[in-house]
């Protein structure tokens, strides 16, 4: 460049911004940091690690297909199983197989409906896992995770180790960015003709809600 030579600098316009945008733009900055300071708080208090058994080790057949979800889940439905409780995990993972075999071939799913599935002893059983669509709440799983309790609760109190389980799945479901830290917790007869979870079950769903 000559020494004499003059740089002349494009002036740059900034968009015109209405008092309505700033609003918007404010609203979603504050919403976005309490976000943050949310998982923030989750994840900081998360003491314990969730240990979970994968598919390949209860023995599930590969899906037909899977869908990935679109983004972050947003609601967290909980179900039952309405089967009798298993008493061990063997029992559970041949539940397990069993479960797997009637969505597929009986109400033609293309995999276990659940993304994750909770032994009476506070085991957790991957389904189909985070971040993909399941088949548990009609119209209702493109969103959504959905978490099913193993056994029947229309009469039967969920135990303190399969609660406890589910809150330390929902927290690292918040903390690996799976989940929303502002997620809804709901029960499948929230949104469908239905006794799922079962009434005692879904008298405990608040003890959830704060996890």
């Amino acid at each position: 460049m000559h020494p004499h030579e003059t740089i002349k600098y494009r002036e740059s316009v900034l968009p015109v911004t209405t008092p309505t945008e700033i609003i918007s733009l404010l609203k979603s900055s504050c919403a976005a940091l309490q976000s943050s300071k949310r998982k923030a708080s989750v994840c900081g208090g998360m003491a314990e690690k969730v240990t979970i058994v994968k598919r390949q080790e209860w023995g599930a057949a590969a899906p037909k297909q899977k869908e990935a979800l679109k983004g972050t889940a947003q609601r967290v439905f909980i179900h039952h199983t309405a089967n009798p409780s298993c008493k061990d995990q063997k029992a559970c993972m041949d539940r397990l197989v069993s479960i797997q075999r009637v969505h597929m071939t009986e109400r033609g799913f293309d995999d276990i409906g659940y993304n994750f599935l909770i032994g009476p002893n506070g085991t957790v059983y991957e389904g189909r896992g985070w971040g993909v669509v399941g088949a548990h709440a009609k119209k209702n799983n493109h969103d959504s995770l959905g978490i099913a309790f193993m056994g029947n609760f229309d009469n039967e109190t969920p135990n303190a180790e399969a609660m406890s389980s589910v809150k330390k799945l929902l927290k690292l479901g918040v903390c690996e960015g799976n989940l929303t830290p502002e997620f809804t917790l709901l029960g499948h007869r929230d949104v469908g003709d239905t006794k799922c979870p079962g009434d005692k079950l879904y008298a405990a769903l608040p003890q959830l809600r704060g996890a």
